[in-house]
């Protein structure tokens, strides 16, 4: 027989609001209980973990511990499972609300992240995204610390991952840029190796700079880096001064750049390896249904984006 769990669904949201606002007499506040009942459960939620959650100082409200932060997360998702099971009994399992915390790529938030918010909220309305932006070790961080549900992110960095699971979306093939009057830019495609003596400005993230460079690196030369930036739009505008050519894997719809100028797109003619975009998440964890909702979503997005020939 299982053995019955100490603590309470009330507890917990208890908790997750004087989390929320460091102070439990805003929590009271926002429940509209007494502070001590809110202090009480707290306390026994301590007792029955055997854990401290919270520092507590006087006069400067809450501080969470690292036990605390866990947990933080830990409740959101119970709480929210707790809700879903409250709605199927009630016969609502058609409808689908709550939290999914997402973490997103930084190069390809521009691309899917507006088309994903627009359909969610048409199909799903109660369903609330938040998403986290970073790059590939920062999402993996996010995943194994349990701040995110899931991650749309590039292959890239993932294969020494053994805790994760990815599935693959989308593929995007590498192309170069180059400023609208540069010699080259009405050709529509290039190798790598006519523009080997030319500087190249470099989109300068973990693990996407060593890929960019590898590119270079495969036609005999070293890769002459003259400008390096973590903003894929800065690099698009650099290169739109006609200060270096670049490689690239995401497609804005608009060859205009922030600075003003312009860039034309080349596409590779020497085989390069297209970057895989995947849905990653910790293995062994069972995604709620809104997060598999906005999963399928994202697969969509990722299937008409095939079929219009952007990437």
């Amino acid at each position: 027989m299982t053995s019955p769990v100490g603590f309470t669904l009330v507890q917990l949201r208890y908790f997750l609001v004087a989390a929320e606002h460091g102070s439990m007499t805003e929590a009271s506040a926002k429940l509209h209980i007494a502070q001590s009942a809110v202090s009480a459960a707290i306390d026994n939620l301590e007792r029955d973990l055997q854990v401290q959650l919270f520092i507590r100082r006087r006069g400067r409200g809450l501080t969470l511990t690292p036990t605390g932060e866990r947990l933080r997360q830990q409740a959101r998702d119970l709480l929210g499972r707790a809700r879903e099971v409250e709605r199927e009994a009630q016969g609502d399992g058609e409808t689908l609300s709550g939290p999914v915390a997402l973490g997103c790529f930084v190069t390809l938030a521009p691309s899917y992240l507006p088309p994903l918010f627009s359909e969610c909220t048409r199909r799903y309305p109660g369903i609330e995204i938040d998403v986290v932006e970073g790059e590939t070790d920062q999402l993996v961080h996010a995943l194994e610390a349990g701040r995110i549900d899931f991650a749309l992110t590039y292959g890239l960095g993932l294969t020494a991952e053994p805790a994760l699971r990815s599935e693959t979306i989308a593929r995007a093939p590498a192309y170069v840029i180059v400023s609208t009057d540069h010699p080259l830019a009405g050709q529509g495609s290039v190798e790598l190796a006519e523009l080997s003596t030319e500087p190249l400005v470099l989109l300068d993230l973990p693990h996407s700079r060593d890929y960019f460079r590898s590119l270079v690196a495969a036609t005999g030369t070293a890769p002459d880096v003259r400008y390096r930036t973590q903003s894929y739009e800065t690099v698009r505008s650099l290169v739109a001064r006609g200060l270096g050519f670049s490689v690239l894997n995401q497609r804005p719809a608009t060859s205009q750049t922030y600075g003003g100028g312009e860039v034309a797109e080349l596409e590779l003619r020497d085989g390069s390896p297209a970057l895989e975009v995947k849905i990653a998440s910790v293995d062994g964890v069972t995604q709620s249904p809104r997060a598999r909702a906005v999963m399928t979503l994202l697969r969509e997005i990722a299937a008409h984006t095939a079929e219009s020939g952007e990437s």
